[in-house]
Formats: structure tokens, C-alpha cells, sequence
């Protein structure tokens, strides 16, 4: 079985808070800068993963208010964080294994540190991670099922496949906290010496660790913590409601017998900070969905016209296709 300690993912993508702003920074300002010379920062994807921008445009002073507005930072986040929750649907949808979304997930937030919404649709290239991360995780689903099932052309998910494998720099393989939860529950039951009653208070902190895990997993922190500290913050969180352990204990006989170089202040400093990025999880609203795609289709140079032909032609294609019973939905 590969190992964390000497990964890729532990290599090259865990960053610094510093770093992670820089990267984003980066990419908007890439995305406003394409917008500026060419007008429109929507460009043709190619399934051998080569991209095609369209001629740059000639523009003079007078038109400068009626140029497209690029996307801001946060509004480039709330967009990646919509979509996030979306594909946990469509992987609901499904009924596809924990790992597949987990995996998902992490290959939908790396894309991210490398590109600017406003360049690749997340909603594109969210069905290309969830249909990538099927496949890694070997759990076969065809791009046309994948595409029937959820009413979008198969085609775009091929087209964006090599474009998602390449922004990951082909390191496919990924490691989530759910697998250190389920180590780290079992390492418990010695710590505790448990009898019968409390396996069972173990098994309920294991499943409200989860439902910790899928809060974090939503955050930046997967970028920022190793996967054992972003479960031992979720187990922390679970604790405090089911209070199995003395946890503080319970970490220090952790660095006790691992020999570690993490000092017991520095690990809950960690874990506090992971705590944080929790709390400060915004996700956005009705309101701020509707101002940014607005902003985004202007980005894309789709007029209000093109809108409202879209809006004909889905509602003409939802009476007659045969989406699966309550499938997500992804507009």
C-alpha cells in the first residue's frame, strides 16, 4: 500500500496559507488578463488536453464600461464552493462510493490552484473529476453514462479529461482523513482498553468523526494539513459531543509512541486551526449565485439573448430525456 510520508501529495501539494493565497491570486489574474487582450476568457478544450483562445480584439477607451467584469477572488471561491456541493450530489446520485467522492473532491480543488473559474466551467470540470476519480478508484462508469445519468453531453467530459490529468501534474494518487479516522478509531479501542459498551460509543464517534470529515473536506484545509491531522480534528470535534476519551491524553500517547518531531502545543495549534477554517466555511446564497454567473457568462460572452435560447432548448430537452429519478441538479 503506497505511503503518505513519501508521496506526491505530501511532496508537492500541502502549502503554506501564504502560498494557497498567491496561487489563487495568480490564476484570477491570469483570467482578467485573457479577459482584457481577447474579450472573453472561455476557450476551446481539445480532448489531447490542447487549448485554442480566439483572436485578440481591438478595443479603445470608449468601450471601457461596457467590457465584461472579471470575477473578484471571493467571488471565484463561493463559485468553487457551490460547485463542491454539487458533486457530492452527483456522486449521491450514484450511490457511489465514499473514496470516489473523497477522491473527486480533492482532484476538483487542485484544478483550482492551477486555473480561474472564469477559464474552465466547474461545472465541467467537476463531472470530469468525479468521472477521473471513478476511474482511479476502479470503479468503472462510462463518460455516456455519467453524461445520460445527469442530462450533460458525455463528450465535454472527455474533452476536459486530459486538461484535469494534466493540471494534477498526473499525481492521481490522493489520500482523504477518512482511512485515518477509521486507523485512528481502531488505535482508540487498545487506548481505551474497551469493553462491549464502549465499541459502540467508539462506532458513533467514528460516524460523527465522518460527518466532521465532510465539513472539512469542503474547506481549504485539505490543501494546508496532512489527512491524519484533518482526521484527529474531526475525531477532536466528535469527541466533544460523545465524550469517549480524554483526547488530550489520547494525542500525547500518539507523539509519544510515534516519535515524532510535533510537540503536543504545535499539534493542537494545528488542530485549532483546522477548527477555524470550519467555522469561517461560507457557503453562498441564492443572491450571490445569481450576480456571479451573470458576471461569468459575460466573462464567456454570452449575452442575455444567448440565455434565454439556452433556457428554450433545456426546457425542450427536459420533457423529452429520461434523467434518472432525482437527479441532481447542476445548472
Amino acid at each position: 500500500m503506497a505511503d503518505f510520508q513519501t508521496s506526491t501529495h505530501r511532496a508537492k501539494w500541502i502549502f503554506t496559507p501564504q502560498e494557497l493565497v498567491e496561487k489563487y491570486k495568480a490564476a484570477n489574474q491570469r483570467a482578467i488578463q485573457t479577459l482584457e487582450k481577447y474579450g472573453t476568457t472561455q476557450m476551446e478544450v481539445d480532448g489531447d488536453g490542447s487549448i485554442s483562445y480566439p483572436e485578440p480584439i481591438a478595443r479603445d477607451n470608449a468601450d471601457k464600461h461596457s467590457r465584461p467584469k472579471p470575477l473578484n477572488i471571493e467571488e471565484e471561491q463561493f463559485m468553487r464552493v457551490f460547485y463542491e456541493n454539487k458533486l457530492r450530489e452527483v456522486c449521491s446520485a450514484f450511490y457511489f462510493p465514499h473514496k470516489i467522492q473523497a477522491t473527486a473532491l480533492i482532484y476538483f480543488k487542485r484544478l483550482y490552484l492551477q486555473w480561474s473559474v472564469m477559464e474552465h466551467h466547474p461545472k465541467h470540470i467537476m463531472l470530469t473529476c468525479v468521472y477521473a476519480a471513478c476511474k482511479i478508484e476502479e470503479n468503472h462508469v462510462s463518460a455516456e453514462e455519467l453524461g445520460k445519468g445527469i442530462s450533460q453531453d458525455h463528450q465535454m467530459i472527455l474533452n476536459y479529461e486530459m486538461i484535469v490529468y494534466q493540471s494534477l501534474e498526473f499525481d492521481l494518487i490522493v489520500y482523504a482523513p477518512y482511512r485515518s479516522v477509521e486507523g485512528f478509531i481502531n488505535d482508540m479501542e487498545e487506548f481505551c482498553g474497551t469493553k462491549d459498551e464502549e465499541n459502540q460509543m467508539l462506532k458513533d464517534l467514528q460516524e460523527t468523526a465522518r460527518i466532521e470529515v465532510d465539513k472539512i473536506m469542503l474547506t481549504d484545509a485539505p490543501h494546508l494539513f496532512p489527512p491524519g491531522q484533518l482526521a484527529l480534528a474531526a475525531l477532536r470535534s466528535a469527541n466533544e459531543m460523545h465524550r469517549v476519551l480524554d483526547f488530550e491524553s489520547y494525542l500525547r500517547s500518539i507523539l509519544t509512541r510515534k516519535n515524532t518531531e510535533h510537540t503536543i502545543s504545535k499539534l493542537v495549534e494545528s488542530l485549532n486551526a483546522i477548527d477555524s477554517w470550519v467555522r469561517k466555511y461560507k457557503f453562498p446564497t441564492e443572491k450571490d449565485m445569481k450576480h456571479i454567473n451573470r458576471k461569468l457568462k459575460s466573462c464567456w460572452g454570452h449575452s442575455s439573448h444567448d440565455d434565454k435560447k439556452e433556457k428554450k432548448k433545456r426546457h425542450k430537452s427536459h420533457k423529452s430525456s429520461n434523467e434518472i429519478q432525482n437527479g441532481p441538479s447542476i445548472a
